[in-house]
């Protein structure tokens, strides 16, 4: 008889293990471990917020390494969700791209996958995938890497491989569309209301950006920017400004230096233009809103070529 107590002890530490909130610091969880363990919580985010459990879980078991990785570990961040302007909620930090990166940490991980969720329901480059099946995690997929959700090229077929690997589209069954809404930004964390923010297909978050001839908004740097910063300032991701402006993400910018926020065109209203001194081929691209290759090309010139003072470009 002296021993039911220790078993009861033994059977609720089992249980707390598998409560989908917490297990110990040290112990590695295995992928399907983690599965058993937040599949609850990834149908209960699904019925609520429409994005599909397997898409929650696969990217979760890819983001935190099955939730292991530190931020899972000590902020029970699963997806790597980055502070932002509009977090209110407790901080961890950690080198990523920057030294020193400030994260979001979530008192659990309902938590986190429920900020996840809102984070693409109240991003207007996300809406989209609203528009697809809960049961259609190829087209989820594929939209999150189209949408610029991650870099690697191989982001969809990484998530579609988990989700058929451990036949995660089975927790798909039964959710359905949420419609979007424009909400004001929700904390999880702390279950405070934070300020409004409307996200629409232009940037929002101040109206200091202008168009060029091309109809491409740009802003231009003021003291202290990174492209960093501005991607940050204006909801996109660093890989989009520093690709639209065909920059490295070491540049210094100077003050005042243009930054498109979209895609530069490539008919610019000025037929040629003459160059002038100092002046580089993305220098001139980026005056006219033009990329520079499609420069070199109209001019029959090799990408990397001198340019010559005085020098007759056409421009389209």
């Amino acid at each position: 008889m002296k021993r039911i107590p220790l078993i009861i002890f033994a059977f609720a530490c089992v249980l707390c293990f598998y409560d989908g909130y917490s297990y110990p610091p040290d112990q590695k969880i295995s992928t399907q471990n983690y599965i058993e363990i937040y599949r609850k919580d990834a149908i209960t985010d699904m019925m609520q917020t429409g994005v599909p459990a397997s898409i929650t879980l696969a990217q979760g078991i890819l983001e935190s390494q099955s939730g292991n990785s530190r931020l899972a570990k000590e902020a029970k961040n699963h997806f790597g969700i980055k502070c932002h302007s509009d977090w209110r909620g407790e901080r961890i930090y950690k080198d990523d791209d920057r030294k020193n990166e400030c994260f979001r940490k979530y008192p659990n991980v309902l938590a986190s996958y429920k900020d996840h969720s809102r984070f693409l329901r109240e991003r207007s480059r996300y809406a989209f995938l609203f528009e697809y099946k809960t049961t259609d995690y190829k087209a989820w997929a594929k939209g999150l890497k189209k949408a610029g959700y991650a870099t690697n090229p191989k982001y969809a077929d990484h998530l579609i491989r988990i989700i058929e690997q451990h036949n995660l589209d089975q927790y798909d069954k039964g959710g359905k569309r949420v419609p979007l809404h424009i909400k004001p930004n929700y904390n999880y964390a702390n279950e405070e209301a934070a300020p409004a923010q409307i996200t629409r297909d232009e940037p929002s978050l101040d109206e200091s950006f202008q168009y060029n001839e091309n109809d491409v908004p740009f802003v231009r740097a003021m003291k202290g920017d990174t492209y960093f910063a501005i991607a940050s300032r204006y909801d996109m991701m660093m890989w989009q400004v520093l690709k639209y402006n065909e920059a490295s993400k070491n540049d210094i910018l100077k003050i005042g230096e243009i930054i498109y926020l979209k895609p530069k065109r490539g008919k610019p209203s000025t037929a040629t233009h003459l160059v002038k001194d100092g002046e580089t081929m993305r220098d001139i691209a980026q005056h006219y809103g033009v990329k520079s290759r499609k420069i070199y090309k109209k001019n029959k010139l090799e990408p990397g070529t001198s340019l010559v003072v005085g020098m007759k470009l056409k421009l389209r």
